[in-house]
């Protein structure tokens, strides 16, 4: 008899797992039943906030909740990443991450407060190539013309980006090694800063998102040189490729995904890569993106992982190329 309370103990506990057990699948199942936060690590008008609120909005349509937008910038998107990472796994935060907080993160930083490795993949969603463009009173009218007076005046010509170790910047170093330019590279806290400058001359010029910048190019603000895809854009047609005029094979775009926080359960990212992928078809939101120059991609949760992967390891290779500081 001396036995039986450590048996009724044991008993209890096996019960009280048993039933945690089964209530997080019925939880997953219910799921959504409040608004969602969708953390975005850069600023608002920048091409990642304005993909993201988009999307959400139609994404939420088919979850049947709200998805709130909430921009914090700065810091390579470190504060905003670190938030989703440290937040609850259920489900009810949720982060835009990127080529910056996904792969070229772990090149420039000894350390960071979330492990890349941890974050649970929801679904890669777009890829968006570069443009660089200069001011208008620019004397470069081509992207070879730049590539001539930049060689001319080695470490004089400056280059915008809308930050340090953001795909923009890098485009700028990638594109330095191969075709043996000596730039300097000036980060701005996101595209909108960083266009201005541009626009006012105070910097030669821009590398940055065709999202955040095809607007601009409309109007005539800056003129575009040179793309960063292999292929050229169809919302530019005539707009060339640096793989074309420059260097052949030459390629930088960014890119981004959703992810959750590590232990997020199965069920729940199921869904919202579910939402988000059919939110990527939608006629009206595939024919915004594309205007905006974005290629659509969507896919499964270990797309978003591999492919992460592979631009860790380009990346890590530009980094080290260029002697760029490791925070």
């Amino acid at each position: 008899m001396e036995h039986l309370p450590g048996r009724n103990m044991k008993f209890r506990l096996t019960g009280a797992l048993l039933c945690a057990l089964l209530a997080a699948p019925a939880a997953a199942q219910d799921y959504p039943q409040r608004a969602i936060k969708v953390v975005v690590p850069s600023a608002a008008g920048g091409s990642p906030d304005i993909i993201i609120r988009l999307l959400a909005q139609v994404a939420g349509q088919d979850l049947g909740q709200t998805l709130v937008v909430e921009n914090k910038p700065g810091s390579s998107g470190i504060a905003g990443i670190t938030e989703v990472y440290r937040a609850q796994p259920d489900g009810y935060t949720v982060g835009y991450a990127n080529n910056v907080t996904l792969a070229i993160n772990r090149s420039t930083f000894k350390e960071l407060p979330y492990d890349p490795d941890r974050l649970a993949p929801v679904a890669l969603l777009i890829k968006v190539a570069n443009i660089l463009a200069v001011n208008p009173q620019s004397p470069a009218q081509s992207i070879g013309q730049f590539a001539d007076y930049v060689k001319q005046r080695p470490d004089q010509v400056t280059y915008a980006s809308p930050g340090q170790g953001t795909s923009g910047h890098l485009s700028g170093e990638l594109l330095a090694q191969t075709a043996g330019l000596r730039m300097m590279h000036v980060p701005y806290r996101g595209s909108p800063a960083a266009t201005t400058d541009v626009i006012g001359g105070t910097v030669d010029a821009l590398i940055d998102n065709t999202a955040s910048i095809s607007a601009h190019i409309r109007s005539g603000k800056l003129r575009p040189l040179a793309i960063t895809s292999l292929q050229r854009s169809p919302l530019f047609p005539d707009l060339p490729t640096i793989a074309e005029t420059l260097q052949p094979g030459f390629e930088s775009v960014a890119w981004g995904g959703l992810v959750a926080p590590p232990g997020t359960p199965a069920e729940i990212v199921q869904k919202l890569n579910a939402a988000f992928n059919k939110a990527l078809q939608e006629p009206a939101t595939r024919q915004r993106l594309q205007d905006m120059g974005i290629e659509i991609v969507g896919g499964t949760p270990q797309a978003l992982s591999d492919y992460a992967a592979q631009e860790t390891r380009k990346w890590a290779e530009v980094v080290k190329q260029a002697k760029l500081p490791v925070q």
